[in-house]
């Protein structure tokens, strides 16, 4: 709970921002360490705050980006046994121990996701913006992937698993995300979508005899899928 005050109390006084994630193993000089720099140089010279996981590599480009044009430049650090040291170009700068309390924190005080390549956490990121996305528990807000090389065989499998092989998402939902190599097209369609709106209208709330996912887009109990269908609370 004191994560979560102290957070609320610093991080409701940062401007529009956005969230950037990417590898902390990226190497200083690699040409995604440089897009990030850019993307968040850009993203500084707008008005938009960057925030990032606070560590190395891809966190440390776009805070360095956001720094250099002297933006705000928000760091989230989590303690862990390895491999995140906090990265010095932070003007404002947390620590968690939680990444529940973190994430919260990514997510409500961004007006855009922007996933460069990178490992579990990045995953884990993107796939928590489509869950909230999907799932209605969330404006549905710009998430961007950059590097297309790296995310067409994730796409792909997408696409053909989840899609069309067994449909356990629909069609729609692949375009809930885009992927681009373009540092000046991420930038645009951030500004174009500023401040937070809806996009799509809401969708209208599941018929009560109507099994739906985990039920959980109008906040309903889950439904069984060998018994009734829940309906309102």
């Amino acid at each position: 709970m004191s994560e979560f005050v102290a957070a609320f109390q610093v991080m409701d006084q940062i401007p529009l921002a956005v969230s950037v994630f990417g590898s902390a193993r990226t190497q200083p000089g690699s040409p995604h360490y440089v897009m990030a720099q850019e993307l968040g140089r850009k993203l500084g010279e707008r008005g938009l705050a960057v925030i990032t996981g606070g560590g190395p590599g891809i966190m440390e480009a776009a805070n360095k980006g956001a720094f250099e044009a002297a933006g705000i430049s928000v760091g989230l650090n989590i303690f862990l046994p390895k491999e995140q040291r906090a990265n010095p170009y932070q003007t404002v700068s947390l620590d968690f121990r939680y990444f529940f309390c973190r994430k919260v924190m990514f997510v409500k005080y961004a007006i855009a996701f922007v996933c460069f390549p990178g490992g579990f956490g990045t995953l884990d990121e993107f796939f928590e913006s489509m869950t909230l996305i999907q799932t209605g528990k969330a404006e549905r807000f710009p998430v961007l992937l950059v590097g297309v090389d790296f995310w067409a065989p994730l796409i792909d499998w997408l696409g053909n698993r989840l899609v069309r092989t067994n449909a356990f998402i629909d069609t729609g939902d692949m375009d809930l995300f885009t992927v681009t190599d373009d540092v000046a097209e991420v930038v645009e369609r951030i500004i174009s979508c500023r401040p937070r709106t809806p996009i799509a209208p809401t969708p209208a709330a599941p018929a009560a005899d109507r099994v739906t996912e985990e039920g959980t887009q109008q906040g309903r109990p889950p439904s069984h899928p060998d018994g009734p269908a829940q309906g309102p609370p």
